[in-house]
Parts: structure tokens; C-alpha cells; sequence
């Protein structure tokens, strides 16, 4: 194969697989992770649940026992393979390769605060043992992406692509949690009606699990939506009144 054919394999990036990247990470309940043996060199692949930080950063909670941990504590270059197939050939639905380093956070930090409360809303079972001395929070801080987002659709993608920056998270960290709680349990219809009428997914009993500048997570047992803002946003009047106008007018009171 010529350097000219290989280089017509990456389509140029466009809006679409930004937005199909971002849906992968941010629906993702399990990826696989792949690290370095620290005692032979050679890969080594586990299976992690997962959850993202508010501007994209998957989030894995790992114990000290583990495989995975031991070797990141050793080298903490990683990747994460995402994408969960259906039904038929798994090799056609659409999947994201993350090429990233591990970093572990430290217990009792606002980054580990605000990471854990972001994890545990996604993975509510391990509230039984993430408080665990030997557990620990890693994010899987993104350096570039392989997207496959089918046949004839691979494309390269620059962590900047995939981020959201710092600058853009205005006041959302502190008040996403009050949102998040006030909606669950005050609005659970307007959150059903999300689902229903903007993911098109079946009834059942969803909750809001995360807000950040570019949208909201869904979830409702093993199933999750990703719905995205019509833009940007930057403070909790901008998100209320975006979530006020997708659910068809004004929450009751």
C-alpha cells in the first residue's frame, strides 16, 4: 500500500464525527483498557467501568490489587477501547480507540470530589466500596483518538476536539449536583420525556446522571443517552432554560 493510500484511509474531520467521538465517551458503562505488563513489557487488556469528568476525561475507579493499576503505577501510558456493539456483525457499529495517561487523584481534592460524585451518579453500585482505602479514581487524561465510526470512516482526532476546555466550564462544577438531584426528583417526567422524545428510547425510569457545557447524560439501568445542547453553555440559567424548552414548557413547580 502506497503512503498516498494509507494517508486516504483518516477521512478529515468533521462536526459529525466530533459529535459521534463525544456520544462513544460520554455513553460508555465499560471499556477496555489496555497497559504495559511492568514485568514482561507486553499489553495487557482488562475490562473497566467507566464514567467521564465534566469536560470529557474518562474516569475509572481502580483497587490497588488490580493488574491494570499495578502496571499504571509502573507506566502510565494506556489506551481505552469504547463502543458497545448490537445485534449482527460487531464489527460495524461504530467505536473509539482513546490514547491516553492514567492520572490518579488524590482522596479529598475538589478534583476527586467533583470525579467521584461524576462516577458514582453512572455506576451507583459502587457506592458499596469506593470509599475503600485501597480504591483510588484515575482519569484517563486524553492525548488523541482513533474513531471508527464504521466501513470507510476512520478519522484521527486531537484531544481538542474531543474536550471541553477549562475556561469554558463557568459555574456548572458547583452547581451541577443541585441540578442534577433537583430534576431527578422534582422533574422526573420532563427526564422521561428526554429520553422518549429527543434519545428516542423506551420508557422506563431515567434519571439525570451528569451536565456539562455541551449537554446532558441520561440513564435508566444499563441503558445511556447522550443529548447535546443546540449550543455552548456556560452558567445553570442557560441549562434551566434549555432543559425547560426540550421538555416542552415549564417544569410544575
Amino acid at each position: 500500500m502506497t503512503a498516498a493510500a494509507k494517508k486516504d484511509v483518516i477521512q478529515e474531520t468533521d462536526a459529525e464525527a466530533i459529535r459521534l467521538a463525544k456520544t462513544l465517551i460520554r455513553t460508555a458503562r465499560y471499556g477496555a483498557l489496555a497497559t504495559l505488563d511492568p514485568k514482561s513489557g507486553a499489553p495487557m487488556a482488562t475490562r473497566v467501568a467507566v464514567a467521564t469528568d465534566m469536560d470529557g476525561t474518562p474516569l475509572t475507579l481502580v483497587s490497588g490489587l488490580s493488574a491494570h493499576t499495578v502496571a499504571l503505577l509502573a507506566d502510565n501510558r494506556c489506551s481505552l477501547l469504547l463502543g458497545e456493539p448490537d445485534k449482527g456483525d460487531p464489527l460495524a457499529y461504530p467505536r473509539i480507540s482513546l490514547f491516553c495517561r492514567a492520572k490518579r487523584l488524590e482522596r479529598g481534592s475538589p478534583e476527586q470530589r467533583r470525579a467521584e460524585r461524576r462516577y458514582l451518579n453512572r455506576n451507583p453500585k459502587a457506592k458499596l466500596y469506593a470509599g475503600f482505602p485501597d480504591f483510588s479514581l484515575l482519569r484517563l487524561e486524553i492525548e488523541h483518538a482513533s474513531l471508527n465510526g464504521g466501513f470507510a470512516k476512520a478519522y484521527h482526532l486531537e484531544n481538542t476536539e474531543i474536550l471541553i476546555p477549562e475556561d469554558a466550564m463557568g459555574e456548572l462544577a458547583e452547581k451541577e449536583q443541585s441540578a442534577i438531584s433537583h430534576m431527578n426528583e422534582e422533574h422526573a417526567d420532563a427526564v422521561e420525556r428526554y429520553a422518549t422524545t429527543l434519545a428516542h428510547a423506551e420508557k422506563g425510569r431515567w434519571v439525570l446522571t451528569g451536565i456539562d457545557p455541551d449537554g446532558f447524560d441520561i440513564a435508566s439501568g444499563d441503558k445511556v443517552r447522550r443529548i447535546f445542547f443546540p449550543r455552548q453553555v456556560r452558567d445553570m440559567n442557560e441549562v434551566r432554560g434549555i432543559l425547560v424548552k426540550l421538555a416542552g414548557g415549564p417544569p410544575e413547580n
